[in-house]
């Protein structure tokens, strides 16, 4: 009799260990998958509207006086004369792969700029769209370039993919951008003003085939870098961007 006690004391606690395991291991994967969760979901801030602390200009050390600071934002003046062709566009210290970025940008009358992703400094490359694939932001009315078809216009997919609907806000007001690159899901998208007004893909051969169809066919470094800066076009006009921040995915 004792035995059979005995036998079954060690087979409930065996029951038990086994049980016990398995409750933490459990626990624990719901403890990294809401640590992963977690991660996902935090927004890292690029801009905080006082500083330009985590940006410099494209091949440069420094953020030149070009760019102003003014009511949270980061406004470019554009020199009246150019030394040498120079250019003043702004690139992130970091690189970035998959994410979402969120920005509030207003461009001025008959304005021109732009904002790009997979930018790679290069010393004999002088500006940051020779690599970084550009969502367009301009004044549609007032600047040419609005005029040369949908897929100039501002949250275009530059030269590649037209917006499904002009969302775009009077010039002078501000404008909610929020552009979606992801390789894992081969997700391109962009936001603008709260509706999606551009979808692509972001991985070959679908994005090779759009890239062979634009204006950059035959550009040797475009696009060709899935990780990269972010950056702000200087396109010679005035525009301000607040409100920058980045999650990746």
């Amino acid at each position: 009799m004792k035995n059979i006690f005995k036998t079954a004391f060690l087979v409930m606690l065996v029951l038990g260990c086994k049980e016990a395991k398995k409750e933490a291991e459990e626990t624990k994967e719901v403890v990294e998958e809401t640590t992963m969760s977690s991660k996902a979901d935090e927004w890292t801030t690029l801009f905080d509207g006082e500083s330009f602390n985590g940006w410099h200009e494209y091949l440069k050390e420094d953020v030149s006086d070009n760019w102003k600071i003014e009511d949270g934002a980061m406004v470019f003046y554009p020199p009246e004369t150019r030394e040498n062709g120079n250019q003043f566009n702004l690139v992130s210290d970091g690189s970035y792969t998959d994410f979402v970025l969120y920005m509030d940008w207003k461009i001025a009358q008959n304005g021109n700029s732009g904002v790009m992703w997979g930018v790679k400094e290069i010393d004999s490359l002088g500006q940051p769209y020779l690599t970084g694939p550009e969502i367009q932001v301009l004044d549609n009315e007032g600047h040419p370039d609005g005029k040369n078809g949908t897929s100039h216009q501002s949250g275009a997919l530059y030269d590649m993919v037209s917006p499904m609907k002009d969302m775009t806000k009077p010039v002078g007001e501000w404008n909610t951008m929020v552009i979606t690159i992801n390789h894992k899901t081969n997700e391109g998208r962009v936001e603008l003003n709260g509706e999606t007004v551009v979808e692509f893909p972001v991985n070959d051969p679908e994005w090779g085939e759009m890239v062979a169809n634009s204006k950059f066919a035959d550009w040797e470094h475009f696009a060709k870098y899935p990780t990269g800066k972010i950056a702000l076009q200087d396109h010679g006009d005035g525009v301000a961007y607040k409100n920058i921040k980045i999650k990746e995915l």
